[in-house]
């Protein structure tokens, strides 16, 4: 069995010569490679569980002849890499550096991660891994539970619940992704970040059409004016034919990439200012930091959005493009026409990212408390179901700053409208059209909230095979 061969010595021969004669146990017909079912058979026989498709897993990513078996050299190096990540994991994980993983490190962990479990569930963790009973889990007993097992529990968990922001429904204001130490030094992160701008890019232009019906009912429509979906876009097709129905939306996927680019960064240096110990971070501090980085990058790209406004809203030959655009505010009414609007859309971020996390996280801990018995995986659905309830509801709190908003944003750009200050736009909407009338233009927003997602689902998973990343 395993102990046998890995004693604490890990001088290189000593584990080259492990391998050797685990290699020569699995390979029971001498041909010098060890394919799926002698490895899953073998395996067995030495009383080593895997997980379900381990033994498949471990052959793919471990072939580098792509014969569907591993030779010697193949094995041994599979292994090697495979221990090092193991390493990698587990001295994160031992935060007190005592060479030893207790609950508490566990719980830590996965709180480092924005999953907050509780203490039962993190001793079930420990249990699975603990091979003498101490309830702590050393290097060997870590390795030896995780070495022919190429998903681990505790990182299934965190990787299939890491609330990511790959759903873009248009809304530029969740909190953004957690990467591990392992992601960033091995370059991923950036690979996901493309790949989550690109799905962006795509579904935003999708669902163009509707949120160019969205802006256009928070600006114009009221009791006296009633703009229906239909008429709405019987308007705009008669305005400026079929190709108006997507404008705004260049700038609108422009911004994507500096938005995305400054709030990650702003993410991970507000994280190291507000962690009460250094490399441990609450959820209270994670949601802080989050909404300081989301305020950050809406305060850099934030004239991009008063321009995406005003060129969603323009009439055919106002302006010739996105630098005409901004010449003409620049020249009719100052810089300060950019920041037309910033109050309430920086308030609009609390509500929105504090509802959008509560939401998920409870989502989530109810359907771990209730359906995860085999895996942690929840399957697709169930994921991008659990993010997109939570998105709506922040959406739902903080619609009416996102009305104002965009009211605040066009005013000048319409004749006859003055000037007004937030808290009285507010007041007179509310007299005028009643508490529903801070919510126009929320049938359009919602029926592209399904759509957007799916859609940058999709392109997501093709730029991820796309660009390497995998599951």
């Amino acid at each position: 069995n395993w102990p046998l061969f890995f004693t604490d010595c890990q001088c290189a021969d000593d584990a080259s010569k492990a391998y050797e004669e685990l290699f020569a146990k699995l390979d029971t017909n001498k041909d010098g490679k060890v394919d799926v079912t002698e490895l899953k058979a073998g395996l067995e026989a030495m009383g080593i569980k895997t997980g379900k498709g381990a033994a498949q897993k471990i052959v793919s990513s471990g072939d580098e002849d792509k014969d569907d078996s591993l030779d010697f050299n193949e094995f041994s190096n599979y292994l090697k890499d495979h221990e090092k990540k193991l390493l990698l994991t587990f001295k994160s994980l031992d935060k007190n550096d005592d060479g030893r993983i207790d609950f508490t490190e566990v719980q830590q962990s996965l709180a480092d991660l924005g999953l907050e479990i509780s203490k039962e569930v993190a001793e079930k963790i420990l249990r699975s891994i603990d091979a003498d009973g101490t309830m702590t889990v050393d290097w060997n007993e870590w390795r030896e539970h995780f070495l022919f097992n190429p998903a681990t529990n505790l990182q299934e968990i965190i990787r299939y619940w890491k609330h990511t922001t790959v759903l873009d429904i248009g809304d530029s204001l969740t909190i953004p992704d957690e990467f591990t130490e392992e992601e960033k030094t091995t370059g991923l992160w950036w690979k996901q970040l493309t790949a989550g701008g690109m799905a962006g890019a795509v579904s935003r232009t999708g669902t163009a059409p509707l949120d160019r019906m969205k802006v256009f009912m928070q600006v114009h429509s009221s009791k006296s004016n009633k703009i229906t979906l239909f008429s709405g876009f019987k308007q705009m097709l008669k305005e400026g034919g079929v190709m108006s129905l997507w404008r705004g939306n260049g700038i609108n996927v422009l911004k994507i990439a500096p938005e995305t680019a400054i709030k990650f960064m702003a993410y991970e240096q507000y994280k190291k200012l507000l962690a009460s110990e250094p490399g441990k971070i609450q959820t209270h501090e994670r949601f802080m930091a989050g909404s300081l980085a989301g305020a950050t990058a809406q305060t850099a790209i934030y004239p991009m959005e008063v321009m995406k406004t005003r060129l969603t809203l323009r009439k055919t030959g106002q302006y010739s493009g996105m630098f005409d655009c901004a010449k003409k505010i620049l020249k009719k009414e100052g810089v300060k026409a950019f920041y037309k609007g910033y109050v309430p859309n920086i308030l609009g971020i609390i509500p929105y990212a504090g509802i959008d996390l509560a939401v998920y996280e409870s989502l989530k801990n109810l359907w771990l408390s209730r359906y995860a018995k085999d895996t942690a995986n929840p399957g697709v659905l169930v994921l991008l179901g659990c993010g997109t309830i939570s998105s709506t509801c922040g959406q739902l709190a903080s619609y009416p700053l996102a009305l104002i908003r965009t009211r605040m944003q066009a005013q000048a750009s319409l004749e006859g409208s003055e000037q007004q200050p937030m808290g009285r736009m507010v007041k007179k909407i509310v007299e005028k059209e009643g508490f529903f009338g801070l919510y126009r233009g929320i049938l359009p927003n919602f029926m592209k909230v399904i759509p957007a997602v799916s859609i940058s689902y999709v392109v997501y998973e093709y730029m991820r095979s796309g660009l390497g990343i995998q599951k």
